[in-house]
């Protein structure tokens, strides 16, 4: 590939600055990133206090990648700053599915734990809640109880998501890549040769940006930007924050990473730096679509200076829920801030790194669902590669564009993959479902786009 091309990269998280950055490295001259603001970008999956760093994967393919940038988050000094090494322990409810339980956590548990010692690294068993708490006494909770399996690696731990991208941006900076950023930076759609290439990509400022190549890292955003045909849809994932005091903090330093995989929610230990402790669900999300016919779902895309304070009433009681069985004494404290954090699902739960099918200089590099942080040391190479038609066949094949999934009903696709819980059955909880209206207003008000956003029929 000729590398004096001029390529733009829509999209300054992870996939989109990794990317950039290994072009750069690899001799590319000219590359130019776009986004609404600079990174870390307040609204974007890879920004945020905390992201779990993990290799335990129900996948031997994922399980590898991730152990190779593990060693890079816990051995590099591009990561000193950012990366905080903690246990990660998996629970799950072995008795099976309520309401609010998804049935696969096992399934995971054994098929992590057997991957892991396929790779010759050691893992450690918990037979029961009262094995968890001993080996973890800043658990005052009794997690699941009943019915309770799971395991921990001590090889795992948090990366403090804003201070990574940020040192990511400074080191494409220092390679040569140059930004675009606010009304210039931010694209709306594409403008197209009569051959199907993309000429330029349009700005919400009226302007226009050409280049040779494309490359579109837009998350959770990428499926109102070009056609998709049902090979993803975004969707909202619920985080709370609890307010500690310094002595709290200081007390549950020792918390370990925990998932609860029958219920989704998993906590995180203290964030120093800001005297919170953050919680979450990974789970199946809420989706914000636009029309009936359109059926798209996508985050609000107004440029914004923080997350809106906003998640369902049922997604803060799930929280606390969860919080109740980890540290019982913070839930009558309640959540200082609440947020949602989007994810790009595919249905298999595979990236998706391939040209698009009707545009030949187009590449989408999309598809995070909800476990693609952890990569950062590494993706970009990937990216890259497969930018450039350099990736083994097998991972080719695994992270195409599927064009066959336009003809499937979306719901067909996607509920398939509640139960493969995004690909390695780490998901957990209800099923996913549409914003209320009410839900939705609330939201769309939160972040000034209400009055602009078209209502879904």
């Amino acid at each position: 590939m000729d590398k004096t091309q001029h390529i733009v990269i829509v999209g300054a998280g992870v996939f989109g600055l990794s990317t950039a950055l290994d072009l750069a490295d690899d001799g590319f001259s000219s590359v130019t990133v776009m986004d609404r603001s600079m990174p870390p970008v307040p609204d974007g999956s890879s920004n945020d206090i905390s992201r779990v760093i993990r290799f335990d994967y129900g996948d031997a393919v994922y399980a590898q990648m991730a152990k190779d940038a593990y060693e890079l988050w816990n051995t590099s000094s591009d990561y000193a700053a950012s990366f905080h090494h903690t246990p990660c322990v998996w629970t799950a409810q072995q008795s099976g599915p309520t309401d609010l339980v998804q049935a696969g956590g096992s399934d995971f548990i054994r098929k992590s734990k057997q991957i892991l010692a396929d790779m010759g690294h050691e893992w450690h068993g918990l037979d029961d809640a009262a094995a968890l708490k001993a080996r973890f006494p800043a658990i005052s909770g009794t997690p699941i109880g009943e019915g309770f399996e799971g395991f921990y690696n001590n090889s795992a731990g948090w990366a403090d998501a804003g201070v990574a991208i940020a040192g990511l941006r400074d080191r494409c900076i220092a390679a040569g890549v140059s930004f675009v950023t606010g009304r210039h930076g931010h694209v709306t759609g594409l403008e197209k040769g009569s051959d199907g290439t993309v000429k330029a990509v349009r700005t919400i400022d009226g302007g226009s940006i050409t280049a040779d190549q494309f490359i579109f890292a837009t998350g959770a955003w990428t499926a109102s930007l070009i056609p998709s045909w049902n090979t993803m849809v975004a969707t909202a994932q619920i985080v709370g924050f609890v307010r500690l005091t310094p002595d709290e903090v200081a007390r549950l330093k020792d918390l370990p990473i925990i998932f609860n995989l029958s219920t989704g929610f998993f906590s995180f230990p203290p964030h120093e730096q800001t005297g919170y402790l953050k919680v979450a669900c990974h789970s199946f999300g809420y989706t914000l679509s636009s029309t009936a016919d359109q059926n798209i779902s996508s985050p609000p895309s107004e440029a914004i200076s923080a997350r809106a304070n906003f998640i369902p009433a049922e997604g803060r009681q799930r929280l606390l829920a969860g919080l109740a069985e980890i540290l019982p004494e913070l839930v009558a404290r309640g959540f200082e801030k609440t947020c949602l954090c989007w994810y790009n699902e595919t249905p298999t739960g595979d990236f998706i790194f391939d040209r698009h099918p009707e545009h030949s200089n187009l590449f989408i590099a999309t598809g995070g669902t909800g476990h693609a942080f952890k990569f950062l040391p590494v993706i970009g190479k990937y990216i890259s590669h497969a930018f450039q038609g350099r990736l083994p066949p097998a991972l080719a094949a695994r992270w195409k564009f599927h064009t066959e999934y336009r003809a499937r009903p979306q719901e067909d696709l996607f509920t398939g993959a509640r139960s493969r819980g995004g690909g390695d059955g780490s998901r957990g909880g209800p099923g996913r479902r549409e914003f209320s209206a009410q839900e939705r207003d609330s939201l769309l008000s939160l972040t000034g786009a209400l009055a602009r956003r078209p209502a879904r029929m």
